[in-house]
């Protein structure tokens, strides 16, 4: 990859920002930046090589990052979140248990014997999707703190399952690969909890920001990079290894510093990469080679808004519920890692990503039906 390829990638990653203005067509960013991918990529002009190893690894490095992220918007210390926990825990048990048959059937109806991963993706959720689509939404409503330990446990539950269920044929390795990295993930909460707690992380923080030394970006880089390092070694997704790292940090407190600095690194630069380097590894070409991976897409996008939609039987408000349906991370993790391991059909990774990208528009379409859920739900303000 070279610097004007780089160049060109950030300039166009701008079409991201600009779909998802008010006034325009309110997609997603990262629909945007997905779609410059596939422009620029396999299935279009074939100007971006996502096989470049350079390109692929600053994507990595973006994944990583757009997890962690992930993992820190897990509102741990809302009081919301234990508020509706036994609803969450509930509802997220409830789409688990009618994934699995619903996964059965596509499995056995597309041919491919991958019940376990579709049951998988079909379970998980995304908070790195929903909890900014529903920015400005009340989370005191009752609604919306039922839905945030749902979706904290569907994402937390599927993260670790993912490894155990694409590679069958190494399943001890990949469970414990993913012990590693959640031991290592609990370790590293410890430290910064005793840190936090002995004052000194404050300290630091002071002396860093007095000084524009930027340190807790640099030791929370560092942390991540292990945690990545670890994941990559023992052959489990760095999904796992950005997520763990973000729910240690929500939990303990992210600064604010913290996070404007993390979000501009992510934001601004590596996560449009992934996404752009995401896009054009798809080659949509290949739906045309096979038109059956074209109905797994559709197949398993309106699957997952079916099984997450029941939950409207439980009481949960319908467009609450469909918005749960909405999955990223665990979909591109699928994605990748099977293809590198090799244990996908030919266009069943292109078919994954066809589904999620069927919940991310979803969300798009139900979102403004959640915040007025979530006002009619939220307990009514005393007068004066």
């Amino acid at each position: 990859m070279t610097f004007a390829q780089l160049a060109l990638v950030c300039a166009v990653a701008l079409v991201g920002p600009m779909l998802a203005v008010q006034g325009l067509a309110r997609v997603p960013v990262v629909i945007g930046e997905l779609i410059v991918g596939i422009v620029l990529g396999a299935t279009g002009l074939r100007v971006l090589d996502s096989s470049s190893a350079t390109f692929s690894f600053l994507a990595q490095v973006g994944f990583a990052l757009v997890m962690f992220v992930a993992g820190s918007h897990v509102p741990v210390r809302d009081p919301a979140l234990r508020a509706g926990a036994v609803w969450g825990l509930t509802r997220a048990v409830g789409i688990g248990i009618l994934s699995v048959p619903v996964a059965l059937v596509l499995a056995h109806l597309f041919g491919t014997g991958h019940t376990a991963l579709y049951a998988v993706l079909l379970t998980s959720s995304s908070a790195s999707l929903i909890m900014p689509a529903l920015s400005g939404v009340p989370l005191s409503g009752k609604a919306i703190e039922q839905m945030l330990p749902q979706i904290a446990i569907a994402d937390a539950a599927s993260i670790v399952l993912l490894p155990l269920v694409i590679d069958s044929a190494h399943v001890r390795r990949a469970a414990l690969g993913a012990a590693l990295v959640i031991v290592a993930g609990v370790v590293v909460f410890l430290g910064l909890r005793t840190l936090e707690r002995r004052g000194t992380r404050q300290r630091i923080h002071d002396v860093s920001e007095e000084n524009g030394l930027a340190v807790e970006l640099r030791s929370t880089l560092a942390l991540l990079f292990a945690l990545a390092a670890i994941a990559t070694a023992m052959h489990v997704s760095i999904m796992l290894a950005g997520f763990a790292l973000g729910l240690g940090v929500a939990a303990i407190g992210e600064p604010r510093r913290l996070t404007k600095q993390v979000f501009a690194l992510t934001e601004g630069l590596f996560a449009p990469i992934f996404f752009v380097w995401l896009g054009s590894s798809l080659n949509l070409r290949e739906l045309a080679q096979h038109p059956s991976a074209i109905a797994l897409g559709v197949a398993l996008g309106v699957s997952a808004a079916v099984v997450h939609g029941a939950m409207a039987l439980t009481g949960q408000p319908w467009p609450v519920a469909l918005v749960t349906s909405a999955e990223l991370g665990v979909p591109v993790a699928a994605a990748t890692l099977g293809s590198t391991l090799g244990v996908l059909a030919p266009g069943e990774n292109t078919a994954i990503l066809l589904g999620a990208l069927l919940t991310i528009g979803l969300v798009a379409v139900v979102s403004r039906s959640v915040a007025k859920a979530a006002e009619e739900s939220a307990p009514a303000q005393p007068n004066g």
